[in-house]
């Protein structure tokens, strides 16, 4: 009887263990999601995905063939200045739609953001178009995290760009052909994605 009381204390000592964790796991995710930051780090979690560069955009197979862009889209900036996405028409325009509660949105955004920093060409412009209906919280995470690319809140949005999914990128022509449109998040900042815009800006 005496030699199996060790491990039966054995057995409880683990169960109390995994209960511990357990309930450390639960209260940091509860803690997460209460403040709002479980977005950002499932954003974290799927940016290591973004890295391995398995996930870029495919330039061939998601034109669209014969669409043309819809620049009756109102737009709010940063600042809260009314605008719209007919004031680029005419340039090559690459056109992310995405949202401060969506993970895919914030883990592709570090590397738009280099693609911006490394695009120096005035006929390319980037519209960041926020879906959130609070402008502000669109202001406040892009304020939090430093980016520095142009950011939009959508007024109003054309049914051409109404997409199931969020993120989706558009690469409009500047002959206001949609050239490309990537459903989901994806590594942009790559040599093959940088000419592609190039191409198309020259066309």
């Amino acid at each position: 009887m005496n030699s199996k009381d060790p491990k039966s204390k054995s057995k409880k000592s683990t169960f109390r263990k995994e209960l511990l964790q357990w309930g450390v796991i639960f209260v940091i995710g509860a803690g997460l999601y209460a403040t709002g930051y479980h977005t950002e780090v499932i954003g974290k979690v799927q940016s290591v995905l973004l890295y391995t560069g398995i996930l870029q955009p495919d330039t061939d197979q998601s034109i669209l063939h014969g669409s043309k862009a819809d620049y009756n889209m109102s737009l709010l900036t940063l600042a809260g200045e009314r605008t719209s996405l007919s004031e680029f028409e005419g340039k090559t325009i690459f056109m992310n739609l995405w949202a401060t509660w969506c993970p895919p949105c914030i883990a592709e955004m570090p590397n738009i953001q280099r693609l911006y920093d490394d695009i120096n060409n005035e006929n390319i412009v980037f519209v960041m178009a926020s879906l959130d209906q609070d402008p502000q919280k669109a202001r406040d995470f892009i304020a939090r995290k430093g980016f520095t690319f142009p950011v939009y809140s959508v007024l109003s949005k054309p049914g051409i760009y109404d997409s199931s999914v969020v993120p989706t990128t558009y690469v409009i022509s500047p002959s206001g052909d949609i050239v490309m449109e990537h459903r989901g998040m994806a590594k942009y900042d790559t040599d093959d994605f940088k000419q592609f815009l190039k191409t198309i800006s020259n066309r």
